[in-house]
């Protein structure tokens, strides 16, 4: 899914393999956070 914050653009991905939540940037998809939860990455990737 692809969302729309107020600044950011991004998507929101489970990666299995870690077992963690992946944000990737959709305007720029070499900027990818992770994080346990989908909020954690969000918030990492806005870092």
């Amino acid at each position: 899914m692809t969302y729309t914050g107020t600044e950011l653009t991004y998507r929101v991905v489970f990666d299995t393999d870690s077992n963690r939540f992946m944000a990737i940037d959709a305007h720029d998809e070499t900027r990818v956070a992770y994080g346990i939860t989908i909020e954690e990455a969000v918030r990492n990737l806005r870092a």
